[in-house]
């Protein structure tokens, strides 16, 4: 006999529908509500009916009561036990039952059944179809009955009821052992199909990790695993394991030699699938897998390559506790799970690299400010967990015409590589806009938007621009002085030296690329020791909590630690209000000194 396997070495595909109708034993599957909804070739011949004459019908239209039986038990019978399967979820195997079926002519035959009726599940324990399997033994009633009326109970006839009869339960096992076999490979494809959309939505190793082994490979009993990820600088394998192996086995096995001798590494390295069903087999397999049965206690173990295209990004390995043989199906679920883990793994491998570009390229964009006697100046840059690229926030200080400081907090609309572009030319071209012009911030945002129309720039942004004087720059104001306008941007937040925190709200100006509307300059002192907050909206937005009710935290916030350093003040104000934010984050604080 063959192993079920192709040409190729492969474990050949199971065709279940082909395999379904040449049964020998007759089946119709029928919906929750006894409509018909397939028949196999066995039970059209024993019925003598067609599919179209079938298919799509309630079960006891297609075969009615005969009429010139009325006291024939075989309708109510069957439609007792189907309902008791359905409503109960088990299997139920009738007594020998006479059901008439139509003869195509008007009339009806005499026949004799020995039905069994099946519940199928899905993974919520719901029936979701029945299966009625009615075996035809008219041939053996009418024997035995004729056997009866001649009062010849032999030996041999005896022997033969009861090879019947075995036959009959022989099947009904045979059905059983059957229907199990399907109902676990529905539930592993089910497994696989919720698989693919929970990876859709992985950005990390670690929640790869989970998902394939805690979740995907939980429907086979797997007690623990690994994804390995090649790093191919270093010829070393990084390991992100599962929480159930314990933090020990984790910082241990974080890492291992590409080239190593442990399945893991041989996966990744050579492309090679192994399994392991136990302990015997792991130590012959390397010795230096001893200790990692100890350390893990997993006796079982598998582990399958990483692949995409000719690329070995790592190796998927998988362990039990207790020895656990490998069933032809179960490896293809596992080359299944290995296939889609290598699908997501490349993907985030790929973002990630972008990501790191991209952040490189907007960070070079952000300047650190200059040194300005009589001001501290202090910004950060923090982008977003969930974006695989960065985008349009900007911060900006630079020295005004005038001796003043031109300090800048914007946002251009978007989170992609079109968005940071369009923010590297408002903020290079504010910058040459504000130093040409000479004035205050109002005109500046108008002598903008007329260069950007004019150079063909067409997005939104969201921007505040302050002037800010010190004592003994041009005009030697007696106090620091801050002039700014808004630009639809979230208000800054000043905070004065005792704690005290306001919000610098005034009338909203309309955005940037609007159209060149009028603007209105405030202006406001800034004594010694007082603090300008000026952010992004990423330092005030969650998706569980008002804008408003995020100012009011950052407003709480900065008055709370005003008496650090101003860096302090920075990253205390990110720590608490932004542990992973739901977008990028630009941040510029000034003090008075």
């Amino acid at each position: 006999m063959g192993d079920g396997r192709d040409r190729s070495g492969e474990p050949a595909a199971v065709d279940h529908a082909r395999i379904f109708d040449a049964a020998p034993s007759p089946y119709l599957v029928l919906d929750p509500d006894l409509v018909i909804v397939e028949a196999n070739e066995a039970y059209l011949r024993a019925t003598v009916r067609t599919r179209e004459e079938l298919l799509g019908r309630e079960l006891f239209a297609a075969f009615p009561a005969n009429p010139d039986d009325p006291e024939g038990t075989g309708v109510p019978n069957l439609r007792a036990s189907l309902l008791r399967a359905r409503d109960t979820g088990r299997a139920d195997t009738m007594a020998l039952q006479r059901y008439d079926i139509p003869d195509g002519a008007g009339g009806f035959v005499r026949r004799y059944w020995s039905p069994m009726n099946v519940p199928i599940l899905d993974d919520q324990g719901r029936v979701v179809l029945l299966l009625h399997r009615p075996e035809d033994v008219t041939d053996f009633v009418r024997q035995r009955q004729r056997t009866r009326d001649e009062q010849a109970r032999g030996e041999s006839f005896r022997r033969r009821m009861e090879a019947a009869e075995a036959d009959l339960y022989a099947r009904a096992q045979e059905l059983r052992g059957a229907l199990e076999a399907q109902a676990v490979a529905n539930r592993r494809l089910a497994t696989l199909v919720d698989l693919a959309a929970d990876l859709a939505g992985c950005e990390s190793v670690a929640e790869l990790t989970e998902v394939v082994v805690d979740r995907g490979l939980g429907a086979l009993g797997a007690d623990g695993g690994a994804v390995a990820v090649r790093d191919d600088d270093t010829d070393l394998l990084r390991l992100t394991l599962t929480d159930s192996l314990g933090g020990g086995t984790r910082a241990r096995y974080a890492e291992l030699p590409l080239t190593g001798p442990l399945p893991s590494s041989v996966s990744a390295y050579a492309g090679r699938t192994v399994f392991l069903p136990d302990r015997a087999a792991a130590l012959d397999f390397t010795p230096e897998l001893a200790e990692v049965l100890d350390t893990t206690g997993l006796e079982a173990w598998a582990s399958l390559p990483l692949r995409v295209g000719d690329r070995l990004l790592g190796a998927l390995t998988v362990g039990w506790r207790a020895p656990h043989p490998f069933e032809r199906r179960e490896v293809e679920v596992l080359g299944a799970f290995a296939a889609q883990c290598a699908q997501t793994l490349d993907r985030i491998r790929v973002h990630g690299e972008q990501r790191r570009t991209s952040e490189t390229l907007q960070r070079s964009l952000l300047s650190d400010p200059p040194p300005v006697a009589g001001l501290d100046i202090a910004v950060r840059y923090h982008p977003a967990v969930e974006h695989e690229q960065v985008g349009g926030d900007w911060y900006d200080a630079f020295p005004a015409a005038d001796g003043a400081t031109t300090v800048v907090i914007g946002d251009v609309t978007g989170h992609d590589r079109a968005a940071m572009a369009a923010m590297a030319q408002i903020r290079s071209t504010l910058r040459g806009v504000a130093y040409v012009l000479g004035e205050p911030p109002a005109a500046i945002f108008a002598g903008l938007e007329r260069a950007l129309r004019g150079l063909g720039v067409s997005t939104f942004a969201s921007a505040v621009v302050g002037h800010v004087r010190v004592p003994g720059a041009a005009g030697d104001p007696r106090s620091a002085h801050l002039t700014w306008c808004n630009a639809g941007h979230p208000p800054p937040v000043l905070v004065h030296p005792d704690g005290t925190a306001r919000l610098l709200v005034t009338d909203p100006d309309p955005l940037l690329g609007v159209g060149p509307l009028p603007r209105r300059d405030h202006e406001t002192d800034l004594e010694p020791g007082a603090t300008l907050v000026l952010y992004t909206d990423g330092l005030v937005e969650r998706r569980d909590l008002p804008v408003d009710a995020g100012i009011e935290r950052l407003r709480t916030a900065a008055g709370r630690l005003c008496h650090l350093p101003l860096e302090a003040f920075c990253d205390a104000l990110l720590a608490g209000l932004t542990a992973e934010p739901d977008d990028d984050v630009a941040l510029l604080v000034l003090r008075v000194g």
